[in-house]
């Protein structure tokens, strides 16, 4: 997992993702594997469609022409384009999903590669165990996503592995939530509320993303919606987790 903080301080590291993805379709190939799926991300949309918080929604077409997130958009877009030669060039059988920000407990939380959900519990969780009453949060908090559980994405991509969709398509919530809003249902879960502190200088990505799941509905119904759930459960294990390393424990 890499969250924004890791993207875009480690280009080159991302790019080189290409050479597991290549030797992996060859092996693949060369060892006659009957199905292959790749994980692809919303990173490989062009950046111009991503200047307001306001995003209706990136469709499948809006990746081309191609403008993606610098050094890891555009591994996840040569890598799908490589999937989709080696299926018509092999006979190889690929599917693709572009994720749109998976979160859950067991993920990444700490140490700089975890995304929003995970960070923002373990800032909340943080201040909670230190009795602080601040939380930092990059950028204004009006950059919006989607965010995807771990539960829905399990199951979404086993739907499009066994499916006749040969295109890469999206995988993730239709609900955009700004970064701040975020903050204030972590918080309520947590039962407390926090001074918040902006860094305007902080890694933020693009300033608005969200998928537009027209096309999966043809195929399946997803989690269109940001899990409260999901959420609660993600919070609970990540305050565990830094209860474990808190001094005051």
């Amino acid at each position: 997992m890499g969250g924004m903080g890791f993207i875009e301080n480690n280009k080159a590291l991302c790019m080189l993702s290409v050479l597991i993805n290549t030797h992996m379709l060859q092996a693949a190939q060369a060892q006659d594997v009957g199905r292959f799926f790749y994980s692809s991300s919303a990173c490989v949309y062009a950046a111009d469609k991503q200047t307001d918080s306001d995003n209706p929604g990136l469709k499948e077409s809006d990746a081309y022409p191609a403008l993606p997130e610098d050094g890891y958009g555009w591994e996840k877009l040569f890598s799908e384009r490589m999937c989709r030669h080696f299926r018509e060039d092999f006979g190889l059988y690929t599917r693709t999903a572009r994720y749109h920000n998976v979160y859950g407990p067991e993920g990444t939380w700490n140490g700089g590669r975890e995304k929003a959900p995970a960070a923002i519990s373990r800032k909340v969780a943080e201040a909670k165990l230190s009795g602080s009453n601040q939380i930092e949060i990059w950028g204004d908090g009006e950059q919006t996503r989607s965010f995807m559980y771990i539960d829905d994405c399990v199951y979404g991509s086993k739907a499009i592995f066994d499916s006749d969709i040969l295109e890469p398509i999206n995988l993730g919530s239709s609900e955009m939530v700004s970064i701040n809003q975020l903050v204030d249902i972590v918080e309520d879960i947590a039962e407390v509320k926090l001074e918040r502190q902006y860094d305007l200088s902080a890694p933020k990505g693009v300033r608005g993303r969200n998928s537009d799941n027209t096309m999966i509905r043809k195929d399946w119904a997803g989690a269109e919606h940001l899990s409260a759930r999901g959420l609660e459960k993600t919070y609970a294990w990540i305050f565990d987790q830094a209860a474990a390393l808190s001094p005051a424990r």
